[in-house]
């Protein structure tokens, strides 16, 4: 009986992940132009930074743990629309 809980648990939690991830990438338009697609990710390369540190003082202040200073994350660049449909 317990097996079955937690198969159907298992199979509810990554069901939830997935439809957040359709529900996302349908809610940024990113399956429309590559203008949207761009833009997008020039986004994401702006918040995830801060988040992560964020989430690293969180959890530091909260367990006492001592992180060491990461290096700053690489600037990265990458035109889609340069690339888009290059490999037909």
């Amino acid at each position: 009986m317990v097996a079955r809980v937690w198969s159907l648990m298992r199979f509810l939690i990554k069901g939830s992940v997935a439809g957040g991830a359709v529900y996302l990438v349908y809610d940024q338009e990113l399956l429309g132009s590559s203008d949207k697609s761009q833009a997008a990710l020039k986004k994401a390369g702006e918040v995830v930074p801060p988040a992560m540190y964020q989430f690293s003082q969180y959890v530091c202040q909260q367990t006492g743990l001592q992180i060491p200073q990461l290096p700053a994350p690489p600037k990265i660049h990458f035109p889609i629309r340069d690339s888009w449909n290059a490999g037909i």
